[in-house]
């Protein structure tokens, strides 16, 4: 008696899709008509790179209000109006993180504005918000069949964090891993995204190395940091990928600066729950817009990025790297910095206040010029990584060059 045999079910693929995250993006300057006139052009040819991926993540630096009235605070200003909201649905992007250092600069009205905004032309928000459960809350979406939470947090510099009201996401480590550990517990793709660290330099502070390994020790798939307006490097640590940070993105700064006018963006490559690879797009920032790399500045930026990452291969490298940076800083650092301050206390003292408020309650001053003072109060300092200095001399100085085929 012959048996029926029973047909066998094929086994269902995971669900696969691509991130894009991108950097700081603000309409300012250069880039202020561009991205309210002919938005589409300032991506240049990375437009389709952004295009291709299945979800589109970008931090939104400023307020897109009408409000005229700005709040004292340490650093520039910066406001979009509501006009440029064409420069964010063009991608479109469909994520805009708010944990960042900018998006109060027009006060709580410029943050409703901008929450208004956004959500009336279909971008999500995350990291701010005009409470503190909202500011704090995780940004779940499912593109593709993935599930994807993301966590946006901010140092919360010139006190914007939220606390029982408007602001973002602050520097809150604990908070952030306990809501990682039970986000990956639900199941899906973590993806931490922090606003933090040290403008300008290669290398990230030792209390930034530390946080995101921690939230990477919790369970985020990927964290991503920005804020340093220059790349920094990249590591794996326990499997996670940790992108320091991403440079400028739509953020046009008026220097002839290499690392200030290079940044980049990363595709994640989602297969099920998990991550299967991330793929760099380097880009150069022109005054007209974004440009890829190309083939010889690609060489180039991959062989900076080998540079800036090689401390994170040892436990202890990125110490010694930051350690490099404090000595370069040194005493005429520290000394030029606290005289500036001085100086604008006596000719706008709202100003100074604001500079010197930021300097002691910002971790990202607070903890250099303790660092700092402590090196220098040492009977003897350790001597800094020679190849650090290198490096920062490099990162701080270098100038556009011209285009390598």
């Amino acid at each position: 008696m012959a048996t029926a045999r029973r047909a066998s079910r094929p086994t269902p693929r995971p669900a696969h899709a691509t991130i894009v995250v991108a950097g700081d993006w603000a309409p300012i300057r250069a880039f202020d008509p561009i991205v309210r006139d002919t938005p589409e052009t300032v991506y240049g040819d990375l437009l389709p790179v952004l295009r291709a991926a299945d979800l589109r993540i970008v931090n939104c630096e400023c307020a897109l209000t009408s409000a005229a009235t700005p709040v004292w605070k340490s650093g520039a200003v910066f406001k979009g109006t509501p006009a440029h909201v064409a420069g964010l649905t063009t991608v479109p992007f469909d994520v805009a993180c708010l944990a960042n250092n900018h998006v109060l600069d027009f006060g709580v009205r410029g943050l409703r504005d901008t929450l208004a905004l956004l959500a009336r032309h279909g971008v999500h928000t995350v990291g701010a918000g005009l409470t503190e459960a909202d500011a704090c809350a995780p940004l779940s979406v499912t593109t593709n069949g993935v599930t994807v939470h993301i966590v946006n947090f901010s140092e919360g510099e010139d006190l914007t964090a939220a606390r029982g009201g408007p602001g973002v996401f602050g520097w809150e480590v604990p908070r952030v891993t306990d809501l990682v550990r039970r986000l990956k517990a639900q199941g899906g793709v973590v993806l931490a995204i922090g606003h933090c660290g040290l403008e300008y330099v290669p290398f990230p502070p030792t209390y930034v190395v530390e946080a995101f390994r921690a939230v990477a020790d919790a369970g985020a798939d990927v964290v991503i940091g920005h804020h340093p307006h220059v790349p920094q490097g990249i590591e794996i640590h326990n499997g996670t990928p940790i992108v320091y940070s991403l440079g400028n993105f739509v953020f046009y700064q008026p220097v002839d600066l290499h690392y200030r006018k290079t940044g980049f963006a990363v595709t994640i490559d989602v297969v099920g729950e998990g991550v299967r690879g991330l793929t760099l797009h380097p880009y150069r920032i022109t005054d007209t817009g974004l440009r890829m790399l190309r083939a010889g500045e690609a060489r180039e930026f991959h062989r900076d990025m080998t540079r800036v990452s090689k401390p994170f291969a040892t436990a202890h490298g990125h110490a010694r790297a930051w350690d490099a940076y404090l000595a370069h800083y040194g005493v005429d650092g520290f000394t030029s910095e606290v005289l500036a301050i001085l100086d604008r206390m006596k000719t706008e003292p709202q100003k100074g206040a604001a500079m010197f408020r930021n300097r002691v309650t910002t971790l990202q001053h607070a903890e250099l010029w303790r660092e700092a003072l402590t090196r220098l109060m040492a009977d003897a300092p350790r001597p800094p990584w020679a190849g650090g200095r290198a490096i920062i001399t490099d990162w701080l100085s270098r100038p556009v060059s011209a285009p390598a085929d």
